[in-house]
């Protein structure tokens, strides 16, 4: 997608941190900006787990309603997220479980051929080398390698896999154009998305996205273990549950029901009882960021970063990768010359500034509801 600073019209920055402040009590305790690792709860999140809990506490299963009641809402949040339908999302534990539900599910074949990145995580790396390691063919590109090298690679190949932002150096793929390229030869396009989804507009139909993972945890500000599986409607009969429990199937609530037909949605592949905790977080979490308004986010996220590297490189740090307004996120990476990465993130860590060593570099993600003072405060806290 070719969102940037430069499209529609968004509120300035100061006034979108200063309205949502008080939903992130880490703000009281630190500068966070370590959300590509574990961002701190939103207040609705919170609230939202701390009433289940006490509830089951108190009572039980009594109110079970309610808790099928969220599991639903979780689906239309996240599809409303992602422009999607209710039917084409599951909910699974995590990115990995979304990532290794369409690795498994596809009926891949001996002289099967798809298209992978060699700079991703390991969930969306592992998962396609096990499968070269069963004879798919696997066309190893780079996340830079010009559009015109990643059609060419889609010919004649079953599934694409990338990142929407990398987990390192913070690029974000065009997605338009993968997606237009994957279309163009009938290439299933998939999509993790834990590193943009939440801080940046995402939709599924504009961008030809056909599955995509993301949990929860990250830039959607809720908890753990608990994330979305989108499956478009017209794959789902392609692409089978190979994790298997009692509540794939229609029949689910009959107990007695032997018959094995599938859930007519993506609820084929939500194995076994939900995390309830996790979705009454995750639930919430979402329905607060489309209240706030995600290109309203992705504004204030790409501004900060913006100043972040400013200010980081007028005090002779360097940027890892080349940042453009096309491919721009929420992550940036730098290091600087003679100076360790990991006792800088330790002396910031002493300032009450939070961000990660990662390979080297010093890895830093805010998000909407960081000030402008407060990345100021950060650069002059560099060594």
């Amino acid at each position: 997608m070719g969102f940037n600073l430069a499209e529609g019209t968004a509120p300035t920055v100061e006034s979108l941190w200063r309205q949502y402040r008080d939903q992130f009590p880490v703000t009281k305790e630190l500068i966070y900006l370590n959300h590509a690792a574990v961002s701190p709860l939103s207040k609705p999140a919170a609230d939202a787990m701390q009433r289940l809990t006490d509830d089951v506490h108190r009572f039980g299963s009594l109110h079970y309603d309610e808790w099928v009641d969220a599991y639903e809402g979780l689906r239309v949040a996240a599809a409303r997220l992602i422009g999607a339908d209710r039917s084409e999302i599951a909910v699974v534990k995590n990115t990995s479980e979304g990532i290794a539900t369409i690795a498994l599910g596809l009926d891949w074949r001996p002289g099967d051929r798809m298209v992978a990145f060699t700079e991703e995580f390991p969930a969306n790396f592992f998962p396609w080398k096990r499968l070269e390691a069963k004879r798919v063919a696997v066309d190893w590109l780079s996340i830079h390698d010009p559009i015109g090298v990643i059609e060419r690679a889609c010919h004649g190949a079953r599934l694409l896999a990338i990142s929407y932002v990398q987990y390192l150096s913070g690029f974000r793929a065009n997605l338009s154009a993968i997606g237009r390229a994957c279309r163009k030869h009938g290439c299933f396009f998939f999509v993790d998305a834990i590193q943009g989804l939440g801080a940046l507009p995402l939709n599924v139909r504009e961008t030809g996205i056909d599955g995509l993972a993301a949990d929860g945890h990250k830039w959607m500000t809720g908890p753990e273990g608990c994330g979305i599986l989108f499956v478009r409607k017209e794959w789902q009969d392609r692409i089978y549950p190979m994790e298997f429990g009692w509540t794939n199937v229609v029949a689910y609530n009959d107990y007695a029901s032997r018959d094995m037909a599938l859930r007519p949605d993506a609820g084929r592949y939500e194995c076994g009882t939900l995390n309830t905790v996790g979705c009454y977080g995750l639930r919430a979490a979402i329905e607060f960021l489309l209240e706030v308004g995600v290109d309203r986010i992705g504004h204030a996220v790409l501004s900060l970063t913006d100043q972040l590297v400013e200010g980081a490189t007028r005090k002779g740090y360097q940027l890892l990768g080349e940042r453009t307004p096309e491919n721009a996120s929420g992550i940036v990476c730098i290091q600087k010359p003679g100076l360790d990465s990991r006792t800088v993130v330790r002396r910031l860590k002493e300032a009450k500034i939070l961000a990660a060593p990662r390979q080297g570099w010093i890895r830093m993600s805010p998000h909407f509801y960081v000030s402008p003072d407060e990345i100021d405060r950060v650069v002059d806290a560099l060594p």
